[in-house]
């Protein structure tokens, strides 16, 4: 299967009337800034949404983006599986910020959630230190739960994958509502 298209985010500036954008990241990473017109459709209920973008790939191109770009290597080689051909954003919504471009925020001042990326961090720099406390001071082997977040870290960047990001992205505070969902695919219908 061959790597999916990548746009660097001039590219994508540029032709941003034309594209179809799908933002994957959680609902609380997307309220917290995603370029102007995209959808939201996280990367764990991508499945559920495959005719719609299927369909709004038929009528034009489909740029999938993410904060950094691998979720949405992922998104693209995932409906590549199920023929639908899309681009990625190289560098993801950071890389977009970062050349000066504006980010939409929805209205109503929803609180943001912080980026995957961030809370993945925080979790296993917490479980690390968890580990070493109690290895320390109630009985050495729980040291091995520190080691186990070590593992699973250095799995993650050998694979490009992150079972903890797969984890936290089912937490409430990152979820879609039902609603929320419903309402973007009916919108990637009509595009």
């Amino acid at each position: 299967m061959a790597a999916p298209v990548t746009l660097d985010p001039q590219q994508a500036r540029s032709r941003l009337h034309e594209l179809t954008v799908i933002d994957v990241r959680t609902p609380g990473e997307y309220a917290g800034g995603h370029i102007p017109g995209a959808l939201n459709i996280p990367l764990d209920q991508l499945g559920r949404a495959v005719p719609e973008i299927r369909a709004a790939a038929e009528r034009g191109e489909v740029l999938v983006v993410c904060a950094s770009g691998a979720r949405s290597e992922n998104a693209c080689r995932t409906l590549a599986e199920s023929g639908v051909h899309t681009a990625t954003l190289a560098g993801g919504t950071g890389a977009w910020a970062a050349q000066g471009n504006d980010l939409d925020r929805p209205e109503g001042g929803a609180r943001a959630t912080w980026g995957m990326e961030r809370q993945v961090r925080l979790t296993a720099g917490s479980v690390v230190l968890l580990g070493l406390a109690l290895g320390e001071f109630v009985h050495p082997a729980f040291r091995l739960l520190s080691a186990g977040i070590a593992g699973g870290l250095v799995f993650s960047a050998v694979t490009n994958t992150c079972g903890m990001a797969a984890m936290l992205a089912k937490l409430p505070h990152n979820r879609p509502r039902q609603a929320d969902l419903e309402a973007t695919l009916i919108r990637l219908r009509g595009n």
